[in-house]
């Protein structure tokens, strides 16, 4: 799984070229939610995109990395994630979605759209095409009545990622330094159980991730 995820890390990066080498890209300060920190300049925010979306595309649980990464980086004093629901969005699953996730046409597949949150943070916009049915119904319980994040509700069934894509959003040479909000990757994967799929995510991660804060 490692080696299949360096090879999509390193695809993905391609679209970042050389252009963001040391000492093009200066100092920047970013201003969030009334609390100054220091921007990472180019190279270090590439390298830092790096580092994310290579633990994300070798573990299991975006969920799990996305809370150490929040403890790591000093971004809340309280590092849990918070799935924040978007309301009055769905998205239905297609043909080639329901083939990934092994449904018919007539079996239920339902849909979550949330962001991920870390104290006032949003470290992600996340889309979960989930199968009921292979659930447990607390865990659907959860998903439809909670804020818990998809990852921690599932991990009892001790969850696969198959990564299906990672594609990189920001071009430093384009963009600048990335803001707060700024979408800078997304992430594509089927979960499965016992070689069973249940899931399907869509994870674009913001510039919020590059924050420094208080450790």
């Amino acid at each position: 799984m490692m080696k299949a995820a360096i090879r999509m890390l390193m695809v993905g990066l391609a679209t970042l070229g050389a252009a963001a080498l040391p000492g093009e890209a200066g100092s920047a300060k970013a201003q969030v939610a009334e609390t100054s920190r220091e921007a990472q300049d180019g190279p270090e925010a590439r390298a830092l995109i790096e580092t994310l979306s290579a633990r994300l595309l070798a573990a299991p649980s975006a969920t799990a990395i996305l809370e150490a990464w929040c403890a790591e980086r000093g971004l809340s004093p309280d590092p849990r994630i918070v799935a924040v629901r978007v309301p009055g969005v769905d998205k239905p699953a297609g043909a080639a979605r329901r083939e990934r996730l092994a449904v018919g046409p007539e079996e239920p597949v339902r849909y979550r759209r949330v962001r991920l949150t870390c104290g006032r943070l949003v470290l992600s916009e996340a889309d979960n095409w989930y199968v009921p049915s292979r659930l447990t119904p607390e865990m659907n319980a959860a998903l439809d009545g909670t804020q818990a994040p998809f990852g921690r509700v599932v991990r009892p069934l001790g969850p696969s990622r198959r990564n299906l894509s990672l594609t990189m959003l920001w071009q430093p040479e384009k963009a600048g330094m990335p803001g707060p909000a700024e979408p800078l990757f997304s992430v594509e994967a089927v979960l499965s159980a016992g070689g069973v799929p249940f899931c399907e995510v869509a994870e674009t991660y913001t510039g919020a991730v590059l924050i420094q804060g208080d450790r």
